[in-house]
């Protein structure tokens, strides 16, 4: 069975910079690359549920300009439905500006643009899209009364809500009542719970604290280690693979995506599901950009096949 994946979110154009380390405050350094792609929270999460097998679809914002023309085709280009997609004629479209250092790690500045612009009305102008998905996934780089909305859509349609609180900031209750599975890193969780998350009972902790606040279904992602699940029906913690890392920019979406195109809405197959999503982030951290390092279902399953 397909699933069926609505994204709320956002559309940025990534420059990113390799650079031998990260500058010291004041320090100016060489770049020794620099490329230009399409990115964004949303968009990244999105070609991840496309190119593991669902039929998905994206509501969202970009400017009338160069930058949103790109990202639309880019879209496209992953079979992905844009009709969802407002063009605003004041905004320009977002963008990322990306350090990369020779570690994999990186740092990045973003700018909301035409993200931050997406308002109710373009939520229910995509009423369809949302009504008709499987899951419908969010995140914060686009405003939180949108996201509200389509949620309420959702829930009124019998939808799964899955929210990635990435940049993490105060959250809105009224959106947690109405989260299915809440998908922070472990640094995200501890700047909504206000627990550290150091080991299992941390974790445990984290899930009762999200329970009280609304949302009994969470995944806490622990980079290279790992992630963490915690449902209605029981909880583990499953290992990441061990790879060498060479740009970690769009694990966490690569992975949510992922996991999206695999996991029932009853989450009945969490497990299997985590699995698999860990292979994906495993094989995009391997390779240089965002949309460009995000593997295919068949890539997938391959690279299970040789380990």
């Amino acid at each position: 069975m397909t699933n069926h994946v609505t994204i709320v979110g956002s559309l940025n154009v990534d420059t990113t910079m390799k650079v031998k380390r990260m500058p010291l405050p004041g320090e100016t350094i060489a770049a020794l690359d620099k490329t230009n792609a399409a990115g964004g929270k949303g968009a990244n999460q999105a070609v991840s549920a496309a190119r593991s097998g669902a039929d998905t679809a994206f509501v969202g914002q970009v400017g009338e300009d160069a930058g949103g023309k790109m990202m639309i085709q880019a879209l496209k280009d992953n079979n992905i439905n844009t009709t969802g997609i407002h063009v605003d004629e004041n905004a320009g479209t977002g963008s990322a500006a990306i350090l990369l250092d020779e570690s994999g790690q990186n740092s990045i500045l973003v700018y909301g643009g035409a993200n931050q612009q997406l308002s109710v009305k373009e939520v229910e102008d995509a009423r369809d899209q949302i009504a008709g998905a499987d899951f419908v996934i969010a995140q914060f780089e686009t405003p939180q009364d949108a996201t509200l909305r389509a949620f309420e859509i959702a829930k009124e349609n019998g939808v799964k809500t899955i929210l990635n609180p990435a940049p993490a900031h105060k959250i809105n209750p009224d959106l947690l009542k109405l989260t299915d599975l809440i998908i922070p890193n472990e640094t995200e969780s501890a700047t909504l719970t206000g627990i550290i998350v150091t080991d299992e009972t941390s974790m445990l902790m984290s899930a009762a604290k999200f329970a009280q606040m609304g949302v009994r279904n969470l995944i806490i992602t622990v980079g290279a280690k790992g992630a963490f699940y915690c449902t209605q029906d029981g909880y583990n913690f499953i290992p990441a693979f061990k790879v060498n890392a060479v740009d970690t920019t769009a694990a966490g979406d690569t992975f949510i995506g992922a996991l999206s195109s695999q996991l029932k809405p009853d989450m009945s197959n969490i497990e299997k599901a985590l699995v698999y999503a860990q292979r994906a982030s495993s094989l995009a951290v391997q390779k240089l950009g965002a949309l460009p390092s995000i593997p295919t279902h068949e890539e997938v399953m391959a690279a299970s096949k040789n380990n």
